[in-house]
């Protein structure tokens, strides 16, 4: 097998699926009968320079798959496998890949870096291969400049795997001295210089004595900052990217240098290219961050011997910081509103601006008011988009009393502009807008709140017209919909809303119908908000709530009767029924734990349990998450009339508990277990043994070590409920599952 290590290699990666199919399998073969002669022939082939570059690419990729897993049980097994191989094995292996960094073969050295940095992530911790920091820092003095870019890159890969612990302060300085040298001006090799500069990124964390020392600490930032002005646009990204990654890991160490900091991110912002400004502007929201969580904790109560200190970075740049983040939102892209997953200057400078308002609260309003009373009502869609993005941002940090009277008097204005400005970036951000008033502005804890009855109907006339519009722009206003919605939560049966109630119904339902529904998140965006209406829905309002029980009920029906779907059909379907028993779950918890309703609602109980049923039977992990915790809401509402469902329930039940590998679903049945247990009370005991030997079974398991406290609690409600002990909710172990749905019910930032 090791004579054909590379033509299997090949084939491995071949468009005919049966060659491929073969390979793979003889792969599989060859490591479960010899794994020590596996090992070295893929690490042979990486190091060896006549064999083509894909086989030995394959090769490096399977040797970390070896050594490396996402899932932390898996990885544990994989290091002891390594730790017990024969010592000669794992001597030859790690020579064949410290020979890789010397290949003229690009690909091969990069691979070479990352299984080295696997095996000396597993060694290093337990005092092996201690020569190895060693070899690579000689490497560093290697005249071919191929071999500087390896061993560089190969320490930052070892400072990505490896804790700082491991390493003594003396290979510390080593390392970070190799890395910084790597970085300075004086190196020629733009290779070189990069790789230097990502491996510094990751050696951060193991720079904090270096940090710690003046004349040290003066040398990295020169250096650093030096690195932002390379002629080399990915050095200058990564030098920011180091930048932003110091402003987190050594806040309280940059006083000195953020005026010079200031100067050269200002200048990456106005002139350099995007990948490089973006980074130049996370810097700021970065250090907005770190202020904010801070504040947060201590508030301005800081003493002498405060462990963290707040230095008012932001406070102290906003005169100079805010103009220059105002410049970048009118830097958008002409079709940004459609791609998902946008993101460009102007969208990073908005984000950056909001971080600055909640930052600095009230100071940042008389700096932005002036660039909106320019902008918002000018020709160019340029100049009216960000002036309502500005606007949008600083909503949240200055205070009520500072902004009402600003709102008030924009609130028309932005009314009027989203019915009728003909730009739909202008319409979307407008929506946005509106939204972010409805959320921070709006709701029983305001006491001056914008919204009133006498203009909540024109308000909400423009909301339901705008859910006819394109997609991206329906889509925020259903968001904005959503904050007003959320605002009358506690308003009782006294609600504005009531009189509209039916029509928000009717206009939700139809966006969630439009052909196009499927673009800019609309059908999800759409139920979020259905959700919402039901969850803050009156005694006045439950009939129409009740008459939309039967219309999802049958959307649920109908997705479970299609037929012959293609792939992509599939998971649209998936996503609806997801969506769909969300919708169900927030309308059982609403009319099954109201007395008024209660009865006409459990009329449905059985047809409901049905389709949940069914909904098992297409094995798809979201909508099993979003069907148990519907389930979970009716047997609250049923109580122990719920107990003549388990007998069909159980065997799904069972099933949730037993999937260990989407981790999220059994975490979910545990929770609804606890329902149960809640609902059923001692009618619950001829499942007991079932479910205990279960929750053992996933005690046990290291698949599911993430919510292993769940199942622990779990047990300890159903021993108590087997055992006959009362239990009140107030001593439930798990929180139950009504107010929860895994569909997000966070409303997306605007287009741009």
């Amino acid at each position: 097998m090791a004579m054909e290590i590379t033509q299997i290699l090949l084939n491995a990666q071949s468009i005919d699926a049966a060659s491929r199919k073969h390979a793979e399998e003889s792969l599989k073969q060859f490591q479960d009968q010899n794994f020590p002669s596996f090992l070295l022939s893929l690490s042979r082939e990486l190091a060896n320079d006549e064999k083509p570059v894909d086989s030995r690419k394959l090769a490096g990729l399977i040797l970390k798959n070896t050594l490396d897993a996402k899932e932390q049980h898996r990885k544990n097994e994989l290091a002891q496998r390594w730790l017990s191989l024969d010592a000669s094995v794992k001597a030859q292996v790690k020579a064949c890949l410290l020979q890789t960094l010397s290949s003229p073969v690009p690909d091969a050295r990069s691979t070479a870096s990352q299984v080295i940095a696997k095996i000396a992530g597993i060694e290093l911790p337990q005092k092996q291969w201690p020569e190895l920091i060693g070899i690579l820092l000689s490497n560093i003095h290697q005249l071919q400049p191929h071999v500087k870019q390896s061993t560089l890159e190969t320490l930052g890969y070892l400072c990505e795997e490896v804790s700082p612990e491991v390493a003594d302060q003396d290979q510390v300085n080593k390392i970070l001295t190799a890395v910084v040298q790597g970085m300075n001006a004086s190196e020629g090799n733009n290779d070189v210089r990069l790789a230097a500069t990502r491996a510094l990124y990751n050696a951060l964390g193991f720079a904090q004595a270096n940090f710690s020392n003046d004349m040290e600490r003066d040398y990295i930032m020169r250096v650093v900052c030096e690195a932002t002005l390379s002629p080399e646009v990915k050095i200058r990204q990564a030098a920011f990217e180091c930048l932003v990654a110091i402003s987190t890991t050594y806040y309280e160490k940059l006083a000195s240098y953020m005026q010079d900091i200031f100067n050269i991110t200002a200048k990456a912002v106005r002139e350099d290219e995007e990948p490089v400004a973006l980074q130049a502007i996370e810097f700021w929201s970065s250090i907005c961050d770190e202020e904010i969580d801070i504040l947060d904790e201590y508030g301005s109560d800081f003493t002498a011997d405060s462990d963290i200190h707040c230095f008012y970075f932001i406070k102290q740049a906003l005169p100079a910081l805010v103009p220059m983040l105002l410049e970048t939102l009118l830097k958008q892209e002409e079709d940004q509103d459609q791609d998902e997953g946008a993101w460009n200057i102007a969208m990073a400078g908005g984000t950056c601006l909001g971080l600055v308002a909640r930052t600095v609260g009230d100071d940042i309003v008389p700096l932005v008011m002036p660039f909106i009373e320019e902008n918002i009502t000018k020709p160019d869609w340029r100049q009216r988009e960000a002036a309502t993005y500005a606007f949008g941002s600083i909503l949240e940090g200055p205070s009520p009393e500072k902004l009402t009277p600003i709102v008030n008097v924009a609130l028309n204005f932005m009314l009027t502009a989203l019915m009728k400005d003909p730009n739909d970036h202008v319409k979307d951000t407008t929506a946005w807008t509106l939204g972010r008033i409805f959320e921070f502005m709006h709701g029983s804890t305001v006491e001056t709140p914008v919204i009133t009855r006498e203009n909540c109907h024109q308000i909400l006339t423009v909301l339901l017209q705008s859910m006819k519009d394109v997609p991206n722009v329906a889509e925020k206003a259903c968001g904005a919909l959503y904050f007003l919605v959320q605002g009358y939560e506690d308003s009782g049966s006294a609600s504005p809303l009531s009189p509209f109630f039916h029509d928000i119904i009717q206009a939700l339902l139809s966006v969630t119908h439009r052909d196009d529904a499927g673009e800019s998140r609309l059908r999800t965006a759409a139920y979020e908000s259905l959700n919402e209406v039901v969850r803050c829905s009156t005694e006045e309002t439950a009939p129409t709530v009740m008459q939309l029980v039967p219309v999802i009920m049958m959307e649920l029906h109908q997705t479970l009767e299609a037929q012959k779907l293609s792939m992509d059909e599939r998971e649209k379907q998936n996503e609806l029924q997801g969506l769909l028993c969300g919708c169900l779950q927030v309308i059982i918890q609403k009319l099954g734990s109201a007395e008024s309703s209660k009865y006409s609602f459990m009329q449905y109980a059985d047809q409901l349990m049905e389709l949940f049923l069914r909904v098992f039977a297409c094995r798809n992990a979201t909508v099993h998450e979003e069907a148990m915790l519907a389930i979970g809401a009716l047997a609250y509402a049923a109580g122990q009339n719920f107990v003549k469902y388990m007998q069909g329930f159980y065997p799904y039940l069972e099933m949730g508990l037993q999937n260990f590998e989407e981790y999220q679903v059994c975490a979910i049945t545990v929770g609804v277990v606890g329902d149960i247990c809640r609902a059923l009370e001692e009618k619950i005991l001829p499942f007991c043994d079932g479910i205990m030997t279960h929750l053992l079974k996933d005690l046990s398991s290291n698949l599911l070590h993430r919510v292993q406290q769940s199942y622990q609690h779990m047990q300890q409600q159903l021993m108590m409920r087997c055992s006959n002990t009362p239990i009140s909710l107030g001593m439930a172990f798990l929180k139950p599952t009504l107010g929860y749905s895994k569909v997000s019910r966070t409303l997306q930032r605007p287009s741009c």
